[in-house]
């Protein structure tokens, strides 16, 4: 195994030296908007930048968002034993509440934990991702240490054709998928209308013997632990001939997840993001943009059929943003966030309700070669009150395409109503924002169908919130996250080869006990590799993922050994806008765990019919 995974790395750190970037080579020229709150190209983003678009995820066949991001750089996730149970993302070696999740544009996540619910995001209904690695706090305010991840929901077409569009996936542990959709519009509208359905029934969450190691699951039930998800999704929008654009959109998504757990063993979930926005021009220079949004997540939680208890919440959040232009290549960005917050729960907290404002201004400048990013924003929470973050990145431009990019950046994370209040009253109200300040160099070249980049960066968190020996929530610990990133893009001989390397070092660094530990669930190298070939109406793809060793634990006692997996699938377009796809998933059958003790899938095997009239 561990030749396997030294093999992935080495094949992709040599590409890496040679190609560049999946999404520069598939998506050649790609608009982004979450790097910048604006729209420009990858190329021209002064931040590491993945795109992952709708032909991908029908290419890649994932069933779960894990299954799509797994082993892009800096990313890494952790499952506690199978589709549909809860899924931790740490990207760049930052904790799994660093990391901003947003749904078109209204923030996620709940107020409780922090935690996005990566596991209840149907991916069926997902039109791309962006992913940008890297302090955002100066445009975003809390959470984006590690960086922002944008999800956009499926929208329609302006050709004015009304669209179908369904597919049905079924495979291993019995698992049935559906989603069916109603999309279409002109040349000034478009809407989408969708909805979709999982059930599995899953494995077995916790492996046996785990009940005589720690508590979190029972040995006496070794039994398969099913999954269920219903979700609706609707967006659409109206553009004016001067401009002016209205757009919304809607998902919720419901989950209920067996487990095996000491006090409770199965979990009804609701999450829900709605939201709308409204730009125009009043003058020719100047773009202003007003939206509003909410995000809704409950938990009801039970132990077989007895209710044991629920967490609710409520995130509302509104935006006023104005871009400027000042001249030729210098854009002026200005605005002010805000968002109020609500939680409930069947313990009671301290204080339920708290708010925040955040102002912030950019500016990018181009000066021949030259790139420039300024940004700088003030937050001021009812809570924890002022708190000020800053960026500056600079780009230059070579003659033969080569680009070299430095940043730095400060960012925090703001403590969650568990951190202070949770459970009765035990939290901790004087806990302080934890602070981040990250370093970055990158090195990329485009030359046609061969691209490469390389990015190294530190990232030092202070204030870092943990639990001291009385399991109380305090500011002590300090982390230093190293990390280098390759990424590549190339065609040969008719395969499109997309490949990730990263090299992490995430340690504690607060001089105690730990000093110098590896922070947990960290994987100190991953690789990627996509090889996809197309002739005629057939494909054919494999994807070879590897980590290294991590460990549960902040001492480092428990060590969960490194892996690679790999994944194969087919699809035959044998119709117009039909196309039948096959994915073979751990073609290998390897054992392996994201999380102590926890299970995860051995091979499966999956079969999708799918419609589209997008579909080439």
């Amino acid at each position: 195994m561990k030749k396997t995974l030294l093999a992935a790395a080495l094949l992709g750190c040599t590409l890496a030296a040679h190609a560049a970037d999946q999404n520069e080579a598939a998506h050649p020229g790609a608009v982004v908007v979450t790097a910048t709150r604006t729209a420009i190209t990858v190329d021209d983003a002064l931040s590491s930048v993945s795109v992952i678009t709708r032909a991908d995820i029908e290419r890649l066949q994932p069933l779960s968002l894990a299954d799509l991001l797994t082993g892009l750089p800096g990313v890494s996730f952790a499952n506690a034993g199978g589709y549909g149970q809860q899924t931790s993302l740490f990207l760049r070696g930052t904790n799994s509440a660093h990391t901003l999740v947003l749904i078109d544009g209204v923030r996620i996540g709940g107020i409780g934990s922090g935690l996005a619910a990566f596991e209840q995001i149907p991916v069926e209904q997902i039109e791309r991702i962006e992913v940008v690695r890297g302090p955002r706090s100066s445009l975003y305010g809390a959470d984006a240490i590690g960086g922002v991840i944008q999800i956009f929901t499926r929208r329609g077409s302006q050709d004015g054709a009304l669209r179908p569009s369904f597919s049905v996936t079924t495979g291993s542990q019995n698992l049935l998928r559906g989603q069916f959709g109603l999309s279409g519009g002109n040349e000034h509208a478009w809407y989408n209308l969708a909805v979709g359905a999982q059930h599995t029934r899953g494995i077995n969450s916790c492996r046996v013997g785990a009940g005589t190691v720690f508590a979190g699951c029972y040995t006496d039930e070794p039994d398969n632990d099913p999954y269920r998800n219903e979700n609706l999704v609707a967006n659409g929008g109206y553009r004016w001939d001067n401009g002016a654009e209205l757009r919304g959109s809607w998902l919720r998504s419901l989950g209920e997840i067996h487990f095996d757990g000491s006090y409770q063993n199965r979990s009804r979930t609701v999450q829900q993001t709605a939201g709308a926005a409204f730009s125009f021009n009043p003058l020719q220079a100047w773009k202003t943009t007003l939206s509003a949004g909410q995000n809704i997540d409950r938990y009801d939680n039970y132990e077989n059929e007895s209710f044991v208890g629920y967490i609710w919440s409520k995130r509302n959040q509104a935006s006023w943003q104005n871009d400027v232009s000042l001249a030729d290549n210098q854009l002026l960005t200005l605005g002010v966030d805000w968002q109020g917050e609500k939680i409930e729960s069947d313990t009671g907290f301290l204080a339920t309700r708290r708010h925040d404002t955040g102002s912030y201004l950019q500016y990018q400048g181009t000066f021949g070669r030259n790139e420039v990013q300024l940004s700088a924003r003030r937050d001021h929470n009812s809570q924890y009150g002022d708190h000020d973050t800053g960026a500056a990145a600079w780009g230059y431009r070579f003659d033969d395409g080569l680009k070299l990019s430095a940043s730095y950046g400060s960012a925090f994370h703001a403590p969650t109503f568990n951190d202070l209040y949770y459970p009765y009253g035990s939290g901790n109200p004087d806990l302080k924002p934890e602070q981040s300040r990250s370093a970055e160099l990158g090195l990329g070249r485009q030359l046609g169908s061969w691209n490469w980049a390389v990015n190294a960066y530190q990232t030092r968190i202070d204030q870092l919130i943990a639990l001291d020996s009385n399991y109380f929530p305090t500011n002590v610990s300090k982390a230093r996250i190293r990390g280098v990133e390759g990424q590549l893009g190339v065609n040969l001989g008719g395969w499109q080869v997309q490949g990730y390397a990263s090299w992490l070092q995430p340690r504690n660094d607060d001089g105690g006990v730990n000093d110098g530990k590896v922070l947990q669930r960290r994987p100190g190298r991953t690789a990627r590799i996509d090889l996809d070939r197309r002739v005629g109406e057939w494909a054919i793809g494999a994807t070879v993922n590897g980590a290294g060793r991590t460990f549960d634990d902040a001492a480092n006692r428990h060590a969960l050994g490194g892996y690679s997996t790999t994944d194969l699938r087919a699809s035959w377009h044998f119709a117009p806008g039909w196309q039948l796809e096959a994915r073979i998933a751990n073609v290998f059958d390897r054992e392996y765990e994201t999380v102590w003790y926890y299970n995860q899938p051995g091979r499966s095997g999956f079969l999708t019919l799918r419609y589209s009239p997008a579909t080439r």
